[in-house]
């Protein structure tokens, strides 16, 4: 196992130094070579000291606020003893482990990294891991904002995390993914030796994997359920059982009239949002809809998979997503649920991720959806990706600019806030799940390891241009440019996209070539920059209104039969 010796065991005998009362420790050889070892377990929270037939009980209460541990090595262990069953047949497991640390308290350190600061985490894969036997953190381990050698001494809460879930992107989500106690500590790095002040040397501290993350319990009522099915389609692709999820939002008057079909909204979330978090909004009995409006039936869809946001697309590395939606799921809605099952009454909406996703969609199955209201979506232009052109000759760089300057991700109104390079270190580190990474699961054809081929080079920038031959394919603006003779009778005046001019990533440049596209097309479609809008502040009351004024109206017009009596 990486940074461990074969050769490593408890000592016969241990030691306790002059300042027992604040901390307990053990001493492991490794490598012919004695090393004091914290040990800290959270069931019961005690310290557990062994040394023949000595054993001493500790409590933690109060730590914090007495001396730290002095703290340059660290190890990780998931447990082997349970409570309750956690492992199946075969214990091993394969995942992503990661350590976190943190400088302030409050809040759990797993809960990172933050896009906006993130704090310096550590990762790496681990295959067939054996519960009991830990794993030392060392420089070949991922880091951020670099190896754990780099990281400043100091004082710092640390935890560690076992993401081995299949379904969620974020780890801290994951099902059934183990995590540690947070433990205060002084790092004093890798190098130190001995404390001057107090002569005490250092210690090596094992954080112990023993707690589980939990299924949450779904928001059900009578207004919002959850639908869960088994997708023959995914299942086959990745060779196991996968489900797909979402939640099922019901009108106002859907027990009242027990005979009436109502159309349907697929309403898709963005980056990290869950058909958990988006069903609570809808719990109580929604409002009748106002004078002349529908009431619609509206599906809750978040696009979760272990890569990031599959955007309903299919791809080399998610799988056929889209057509499992469109040939799996919405049968499936038509069926158990009084839906009118038709083109013009099925509309797709969706913000950022789910922006694109609905446009996608949209351009993709238009025999399945009557019309695509999106905001802020991600880039539906890759000659304007995040302000960079992919397709420019020689390949541009997305760290550097012309200038040799670095390139921002992000911005607050018109200041830079995140830039490119840092961005994209942190996202490798988080591994699968991080928003770039996210990208390139969906745009681009699978190495020969079945991982998403790279944009870019890690070390440069550097635009990979036979990898962009892949993301061409899921250019939404040339698509629709391409394709417009077959698409237009179906697409003509269904495009609906609204975007804020000071959009926080950069992603209003590519809606502006769309919207270019889109006018000389005469496609009738309706594009809004909104003027100093940001990413999130684009979904305004009064836009809301509007796009359900216009769904009411086209379902409607389609639909003359189901229009409200005067």
């Amino acid at each position: 196992m990486q940074g461990r010796s074969s050769r490593s065991r408890f000592a016969s005998s241990g030691h306790i130094d002059h300042n027992w009362r604040r901390f307990m420790f053990r001493i492991v050889v490794m490598n012919d070579q004695e090393i004091p070892t914290v040990i800290f377990d959270t069931r019961p929270r005690v310290v557990l000291y062994l040394s023949g037939c000595l054993v001493v009980l500790m409590s933690l209460t109060g730590l914090a606020q007495e001396e730290l541990p002095q703290v340059n090595g660290l190890r990780i262990r998931l447990a082997r003893d349970w409570p309750f069953p956690v492992f199946e047949k075969d214990p091993k497991i394969t995942g992503r482990l990661y350590l976190f640390t943190k400088k302030k308290a409050g809040g759990e350190p797993r809960q990172g990294p933050d896009w906006f600061s993130p704090e310096p985490f550590y990762a790496r894969n681990v295959r067939d891991l054996e519960p009991g036997k830990p794993l030392v953190v060392d420089d070949k381990w991922d880091g951020f904002p670099g190896r754990l050698s780099k990281l400043e001494p100091g004082d710092y809460y640390i935890q560690a995390l076992l993401d081995h879930d299949i379904y969620a992107s974020d780890h801290n989500r994951g099902v059934g993914n183990f995590y540690s106690q947070v433990h205060h500590i002084h790092w004093t790095g890798m190098t130190a030796k001995e404390d001057k002040s107090t002569k005490e040397k250092p210690v090596t501290l094992e954080l112990i994997l023993n707690q589980v993350i939990p299924e949450k319990a779904f928001p059900e009522s009578d207004w919002v359920k959850k639908l869960i099915i088994y997708s023959p389609r995914l299942s086959l692709f990745h060779g196991r059982e996968v489900l797909s999820h979402v939640s099922v939002s019901l009108p106002a008057s859907y027990y009242d009239q027990p005979t009436r079909r109502y159309p349907v909204i697929y309403v898709i979330s963005g980056f990290g949002g869950t058909y958990h978090s988006m069903a609570r909004r809808y719990l109580k009995q929604p409002a009748p809809p106002e004078e002349g409006q529908a009431e619609f039936i509206r599906v809750l869809l978040d696009g979760q998979c272990k890569w990031g946001h599959h955007a309903y697309a299919d791809s080399a590395t998610n799988g056929p997503r889209g057509a499992s939606l469109v040939q799996e799921m919405i049968p499936e809605v038509d069926r158990r649920y009084r839906t009118v099952a038709a083109r013009t009454a099925r509309f797709a909406t969706g913000h950022s991720s789910g922006g694109w996703s609905c446009l996608w969609l949209q351009v993709n199955y238009p025999d399945t959806f009557g019309g695509a209201w999106s905001t802020s979506p991600d880039s539906v232009d890759f000659r304007d990706y995040q302000n960079v052109n992919l397709y420019a000759q020689p390949p541009l760089s997305l760290y550097y600019d012309e200038q040799g300057e670095l390139r921002p991700v992000a911005r607050r109104g018109t200041e830079p806030w995140l830039w490119y390079e840092p961005f994209g270190r942190m996202d490798d580190c988080i591994g699968r799940g991080g928003q770039l990474k996210s990208f390139e699961a969906v745009f681009s054809s699978a190495d020969e390891f079945g991982l998403p081929q790279l944009l870019w080079d890690r070390k440069t920038g550097v635009v990979d241009t036979h990898v962009v031959n892949a993301w061409r394919n899921y250019d939404i603006n040339v698509l629709i440019d391409r394709r417009w003779k077959q698409l237009e009778p179906k697409l003509k005046g269904n495009i609906h996209i609204a975007m804020g001019d000071l959009d926080t990533f950069y992603l209003d440049g590519a809606v502006v070539q769309i919207r270019k596209t889109l006018e000389n097309l005469k496609s009738g479609a309706d594009i809004e920059m909104l003027a100093g809008k940001n990413h999130g502040n684009v979904r305004t009351p009064a836009l809301m209104k509007k796009y359900h004024r216009q769904m009411s109206e086209q379902f409607f017009r389609d639909h003359p039969e189901h229009r409200p009596q005067e």
